[in-house]
């Protein structure tokens, strides 16, 4: 049988046609009568002459967010995907980094948020290397850490997969535990299998398997240490998706931990070379560097520009920024939002509820970082390795402190060097020998979800508490030579049980919403390379729905 002719327009599908476009180009005209805007000004929409085909319009892409996961999402559209699109990115603040930022203190430029990079993750080494920083990345001098246990450093025993110990013999030598908590531990072997049927605490999980020592000795200072968090809210399938998914399988938790240590789940040092690595200079440098090349590339960096607001029009999304709202805005085809889950929440609360209401779920702790620099030869012999964790149960504010000195050369190097002394320059603005002092640098971490009357100290006060405790805990000086108080508010995101679920669910309801995206520290991770990793899943969408678009409009 012959096929049959392909069938023709019909005139009422041709009508319905020319009403459908009448109505958007009547839509536009009241558009621009409410807002006082003509449709001609609008970059993004077509001029169209009688007789002439309609221009095709330049593809734009809107980040909202300059952190590392707006920078880098942004990177990934125009130099990994070679993806042609005029590429806008709005920060709110005067600089772009987020909370990578560089700190000047008595001279030396040093890291004022994040000071290293999970090494055994591509996407961040590799970015740095993208940008011309290849030969900044360092490792770090030393990776031995101690915990404080009965306030007293000691050894963090190796073996740890998130606080949670492979090696009995290790965890032994190192004095953290009780003996009853040690002899807890091996009933894991015996215990019937506990049953998870879905996300669970890592506190609850850990504490029934192995005991509540080893939560509030090893757990806890890990996971407060990188999430500012507490054990019994943070989720398992989030914080350990490897071991989550090992522990549904096997019956002892140490079974399945040492399953993953195995398997490369969770990369030793030995094994897979250096688990950190950091820039010369601070990890501050990469956001520079890569705005710097991002706009050699053309793409805009608006800064000091917060977006209100974003709504749906005819030819794609009008992007609104300003304290009252630019009248004008921008219209965009695509929007890749990298900011915090409220701040996204507040703007995708009309143009889609369901996944502002998931992103409403997202809690953030707050933190301060306390930078101090010491005089070299006040510093006793047995401050050595990288720094320190502190169990909540030892009752100091502070959660963890890194020797900066000690655990990175570039510091060592720069405190060495030494920085100025008063105002000891000459006309030229150098220092002599004599006008210049040596500083070891020193970090300590303050604030815990649900405890914000820490923070509630000034400046002063909290440099203060941390200096003090230094001194109790590692023999410090009780006085500093100088000191700075970086507040981080709101920033670390909270992986409750059910975060993922939640989190897809946002992705999810966002189909609804085609040519948005999210991406950053509140859906794939906290880390540095984790955040990068997910801008570039999100530019991978946002390339993908463009191309789709532009081969349905024009082809």
């Amino acid at each position: 049988m012959a096929d049959k002719p392909a069938a023709r327009p019909s005139l009422r599908l041709i009508a319905g046609d020319l009403v459908t476009s009448l109505a958007q180009d009547v839509a536009e005209i009241a558009e621009a009568a409410l807002t006082g805007k003509s449709s001609a000004a609008d970059a993004d929409t077509a001029a169209v002459t009688i007789g002439a085909e309609e221009k095709p319009q330049a593809r734009t892409v809107a980040v909202i967010g300059g952190g590392i996961s707006g920078l880098a999402a942004a990177w990934s559209i125009v130099r990994d995907r070679n993806f042609d699109a005029d590429v806008i990115v709005y920060e709110a603040s005067p600089s772009v980094g987020g909370k990578l930022r560089l700190n000047e203190l008595e001279g030396l430029s040093l890291d004022a948020g994040a000071e290293s990079i999970l090494a055994v993750r591509p996407e961040a080494i590799a970015l740095a290397k993208s940008v011309g920083l290849a030969s900044s990345i360092v490792n770090p001098a030393t990776s031995s850490a101690a915990v404080v246990s009965d306030g007293v450093l000691r050894p963090l025993p190796t073996g740890l997969i998130s606080g949670i110990p492979t090696d009995l013999r290790a965890l032994a030598a190192s004095n953290v535990m009780s003996l009853p908590g040690l002899m807890r531990i091996p009933l894991d072997h015996v215990l019937p299998q506990t049953t998870i049927p879905g996300d669970v605490s890592v506190g609850d999980y850990v504490a029934t398997r192995m005991g509540r020592e080893v939560v509030d000795r090893l757990v806890e200072p890990m996971l407060g240490g990188v999430y500012a968090g507490r054990a019994e809210e943070l989720s398992l399938e989030m914080t350990v998706p490897a071991l989550f998914r090992l522990a549904r399988r096997e019956r002892s938790l140490l079974a399945a931990a040492k399953e993953a240590r195995k398997t490369g789940a969770a990369p030793s040092g030995a094994r897979r070379g250096p688990v950190f690595a950091g820039i010369s200079g601070g990890v501050g440098r990469l956001p520079i560097a890569l705005a710097d090349r991002l706009e050699r590339r053309g793409v805009t960096i608006d800064r000091a520009t917060e977006v209100t607001s974003i709504r749906k029009t005819a030819h794609g999304w009008r992007v609104i920024t300003g304290e009252k709202g630019d009248r004008d805005g921008r219209t965009v085809d695509a929007i890749v939002m990298a900011v915090p889950a409220p701040v996204a929440a507040k703007l995708l609360r009309k143009v889609n509820p369901t996944a502002a209401s998931a992103l409403d779920t997202v809690g953030y702790a707050s933190v301060a970082l306390t930078t101090f620099l010491y005089a070299p030869d006040e510093v006793p012999a047995t401050v050595q390795g990288s720094g320190f964790l502190v169990p909540p149960v030892e009752g100091f504010s502070i959660k963890a402190a890194t020797f900066s000195s000690r655990k990175w050369s570039w510091v060592a190097r720069a405190g060495a060097a030494g920085g100025k002394r008063g105002n000891g320059a000459d006309k030229a603005g150098r220092s002599s020998a004599s006008d210049r002092r040596s500083f070891m640098v020193v970090r300590a971490s303050l604030g815990r979800f649900g405890e914000p009357g820490i923070l509630q100290n000034s400046d002063e006060e909290l440099a203060k508490l941390a200096a003090g405790e230094l001194t109790k805990i590692a023999g410090l000086p009780s006085r500093p030579l100088a000191s700075r108080v970086n507040r981080w508010d709101d920033a670390l995101p909270q992986y409750t049980v059910g975060h993922r679920g939640r989190m897809a669910l946002v992705r999810e309801a966002l189909v609804d919403s085609p040519g948005i995206t999210v991406c950053g520290a509140a859906y794939d991770g906290v880390g540095i390379a984790a955040c990068v990793g997910s801008a570039q899943f999100a530019a991978g969408q946002i390339v993908a729905y463009m191309s789709e678009r532009g081969q349905w409009t024009h082809g």
